[in-house]
Parts: C-alpha cells; sequence; structure tokens
C-alpha cells in the first residue's frame, strides 16, 4: 500500500492557502481513491498576529495595507474566478481577526482525526460566508458541524508551534513539505504540481 506523508503550514485568512488546499484534497482524494494511505499534519502561521479576536472587515485590512485606492472588492472577485474550477467564491465582506484559537481548533480536531475537514470548513467560513474564526460562539459551531468535540485544550502546543514555525524560517504562506522531498512546495500550486509531490512522496516512502 502507497504511504505518503506531508506537513501543511498556512493561515485561515490566507486566500493562496485556501486555494491550494482545495486543489491539494482533490489530489489527496484521488490517491485515497487508489488505495493510498495519506498523513496530513497541519502547522499555524499567523499573517498578523497582532490582529483583534473581535475582527475587523477584510477591505479596512487591505485598504490600510496597500492604500485607500486598494480595489477589495476587485480583488476578492479575481480570487473567485480562480477558484472558480475548484468551486469555491470568495465574499467581499470577509472579517480579518486573530487566527490563534481557530489554529488552536485545528489542532484538537487533528487530534480526534478530523483535522483537514476542520480546515476545510474553517477556510470556507472566512473565505465565503464572511464569518468571524477568532469568535468563539462561531468555532464551536463550526467544530460541531466538522464533527469536532468542542474542547480549550492545546494553547501551549500551537504557541510553541508557531514558535518553530518561526525558527524554521517560514515567512510565508501556504508550504507543503512532503515526505521524502527535502525543498517544499510554497505559495499557491496547481493540482498536478501538489498530485505529482504527492504521488513522489509515496515513492519515496515505499522505498525507504
Amino acid at each position: 500500500m502507497k504511504t505518503a506523508h506531508v506537513e501543511i503550514t498556512f493561515d485561515i485568512g490566507c486566500t493562496w492557502s485556501y486555494l491550494a488546499y482545495t486543489r491539494f484534497q482533490r489530489a489527496a482524494a484521488r490517491f485515497r481513491d487508489e488505495g493510498g494511505t495519506l498523513d496530513v499534519a497541519f502547522r499555524p502561521f499567523q499573517l498578523d498576529p497582532g490582529a483583534s479576536p473581535a475582527g475587523e472587515p477584510k477591505r479596512d485590512v487591505h485598504r490600510r495595507h496597500f492604500g485607500a485606492d486598494f480595489d477589495h472588492e476587485g480583488a476578492m472577485d479575481e480570487m473567485s474566478v480562480l477558484g472558480a474550477d475548484l468551486g469555491l467564491v470568495f465574499g467581499h465582506d470577509a472579517i480579518w481577526a486573530d487566527s490563534f484559537e481557530a489554529h488552536r481548533l485545528v489542532a484538537v480536531a487533528s487530534a480526534q482525526g478530523r483535522g483537514e475537514a476542520m480546515v476545510e470548513r474553517l477556510f470556507r467560513a472566512h473565505h465565503s460566508e464572511d464569518l468571524n474564526t477568532g469568535d468563539e460562539a462561531v468555532l464551536r459551531r463550526l467544530a460541531a458541524e466538522a464533527g469536532v468535540e468542542w474542547s480549550a485544550a492545546g494553547a501551549d502546543e500551537v504557541r510553541a508551534e508557531l514558535a518553530r514555525v518561526r525558527a524554521d524560517g517560514i515567512r510565508g504562506v501556504p508550504v507543503f513539505a512532503f515526505s521524502g522531498s527535502r525543498v517544499p512546495l510554497v505559495g499557491d500550486q496547481s493540482e498536478a504540481a501538489l498530485d505529482a509531490a504527492l504521488r513522489s512522496a509515496a515513492t519515496a516512502d515505499a522505498s525507504a
């Protein structure tokens, strides 16, 4: 049986992470349908560790960073075009919030074997449904929808992993690190590239 391992470093508010993760999910589904076993681990990254858990409109954050004339709506429409073949829609009214609690929830979900489903649900909530993924009530509801039992555990572990990610020199996301490869895939990736990396990882694991 083919076995592959991948570590995915990401942040919930990153549009490119959402696109690449959705493509990865499709490649992973094919791999598993063909009888492969895939172990997926998630590593947290915070694009804006100083963001408020209360959140603020993402358009305001964009204009603060890129200038008052930044066309937020146009940028989100462009992302929707890029994600059209994946069935993704990027809303205009997304809420930018501290992602620490969302990452903690991913760690909780992963311990319950529901990490992949939880990550997908968080991405969709933020980018397509304009929900505040820094709000505990929202996170509790999303956890239930993803089949995850709520827990307040894991904060210290997430802080430690964030420190390890920084120590590893990761400065942007997404990053896909496949077993058997010393060079990770960084940034937006095509489905074909992710599929090839996954199959190469399985070959490397088989020969190890």
